[in-house]
């Protein structure tokens, strides 16, 4: 029953039930039933069909009112991130960039110029604030871990968002307990897998992801596989912005990442060990 029924019915069944009950009483009860105790009766009658049907109604009603303030918690959580992600990406990220662009040139002139003046400190600082920026929009861009009903979701699940967020056909085979994952890998965990199938959907041209999940070994394996255009895998340049970022996060957290593409396939595996400062890294 949708809100604006339960409103009607609230409305109109006790008026209704006690408008039939006061014909009856008046057209075939009066020689039954004195006056004062049809007076009596009507409130007691009023009360018993609000107990009994209005008090669930008026539950029901408070239900919807209270999915409603969950729903609009979640959306209004979900667009301060994006807010947040979008002005650092338009204020911060920009003029980090611009800033290296200007490094770039600058070095450029002083080499022409005949100048020895070393900016390559210069240089790898606004590299490490435009990483950790970059690293915080893609955090920020990550669904939250709830849905509406305010319930936790799993990883499957939101891989599954993040499919549904690029309109990517999402195959998923997962076999991994997130149980025994800290707090920090699943966040590192997911954003690598965020910036897989975002890369797959941006630039391999596919509308069908597959991602893998199992253990081997005592170690966890993640597989984000596309059917794309594929490129030469080698160095990280900086073009392939998405991969040193998934590669970074890998070192950080000790885990190993093992990139092969081919015309047709591009299989970027995840695997690593379980805590996040117990597991020795394991190489490629």
């Amino acid at each position: 029953m949708s809100y604006r029924q339960l409103k009607w019915m609230i409305l109109i069944v006790p008026t209704l039930l006690i408008g039939i009950w006061e014909y009856v009483r008046h057209q075939f009860l009066m020689p039954y039933l004195s006056m004062e105790a049809g007076n009596y009766l009507t409130p007691m009658l009023l009360f018993m069909i609000s107990v009994t049907l209005q008090y669930k109604w008026f539950r029901n009603l408070e239900s919807m009112q209270e999915e409603l303030q969950k729903e609009r918690a979640h959306k209004a959580s979900w667009e301060e991130r994006e807010q947040l992600a979008r002005e650092l990406h338009d204020g911060i990220a920009q003029s980090l960039f611009l800033l290296s662009v200007k490094v770039d040139r600058a070095e450029r002139r002083q080499k022409s110029s005949g100048e020895a003046v070393d900016l390559d400190e210069l240089r790898t600082t606004i590299q490490d604030v435009n990483r950790y920026v970059r690293q915080a929009i893609s955090d920020l861009k990550l669904p939250p871990d709830i849905d509406e009903e305010g319930n936790h979701l799993s990883f499957p699940e939101r891989i599954q968002q993040i499919a549904d967020e690029y309109q990517l056909v999402l195959h998923l085979n997962w076999a991994l307990s997130e149980d025994r994952w800290s707090a920090k890998e699943k966040l590192e965990l997911l954003a690598c897998i965020r910036e897989a199938i975002v890369n797959a959907g941006k630039h391999a041209a596919v509308q069908e992801i597959f991602v893998q999940g199992n253990e081997q070994e005592g170690a966890f394996q993640v597989r984000i596989i596309d059917r794309g255009n594929g490129f030469v895998v080698g160095e990280l340049t900086p073009e392939r912005y998405g991969l040193r970022i998934i590669k970074e996060r890998a070192e950080q957290m000790h885990w190993s990442l093992i990139v092969e593409s081919s015309a047709g396939e591009t299989s970027i595996m995840i695997q690593g060990g379980y805590g996040n400062d117990e597991n020795p890294r394991i190489d490629r």
